[in-house]
């Protein structure tokens, strides 16, 4: 088994990751069980912020380390809440309160449109000068109720047309396969063997 940190303490974003990754031989290990403090995420784009929390993890550990920076982009709210969507009504973090706060903004605003993104970095080391870089979208929109109970985050209120369904109401296996981390996760999973 090859040893992977998985740079968050994310326990549900570890399950995903993991279901993903352990056909392959891959055994992931989330930093906090190493001591690893969470990194700063001060930048306003997906990638760095994905990018600064890998090579956090991978210096603290000497193992190569993954990195995902999601969030969820509505249109009406010109992209907001974007990196900031685990922190969206402030501290501490908040799925319920994040749920509501999204929607108070949105309020009776028509265009519903909304996206979730996923941007993973691998870096086989602290200094990597080459990356591993993968990127999903999953388009759909904001119901103005919660939905369903399963997943996490906005995923109660984000309605995706073609499941008829929001992502809180899709069984794990079609929710790992279609959603944007699932996206990202493929990309990466076929550039691996160059590890």
């Amino acid at each position: 088994m090859k040893k992977l940190v998985l740079a968050s303490n994310n326990a549900k974003k570890m399950k995903e990751l993991n279901a993903l990754l352990a056909p392959l031989g891959f055994a992931v290990i989330p930093q906090g069980q190493l001591g690893i403090p969470e990194a700063e995420e001060p930048y306003c784009t997906f990638v760095e912020n994905a990018l600064a929390k890998a090579r956090h993890a991978a210096q603290l550990s000497g193992l190569p380390a993954l990195a995902d920076d999601s969030g969820l982009c509505v249109a009406a709210l010109g992209g907001a809440p974007g990196v900031y969507s685990a922190r969206y009504a402030g501290e501490p973090k908040s799925d319920a309160r994040n749920n509501e706060k999204l929607l108070a903004d949105l309020g009776d605003n028509a265009d519903r449109r909304a996206h979730f993104v996923s941007l993973i970095v691998l870096v086989r080391h602290a200094d990597d000068p080459q990356p591993l870089i993968a990127e999903g979208e999953w388009h759909g929109e904001i119901l103005p109720a919660l939905r369903g109970a399963g997943g996490f985050g906005y995923d109660p209120l984000f309605y995706v047309p073609e499941f008829d369904r929001t992502a809180a109401e899709l069984d794990a296996e079609t929710k790992n396969r279609v959603s944007h981390r699932g996206q990202a996760m493929q990309q990466l999973i076929a550039r691996l063997p160059a590890l």
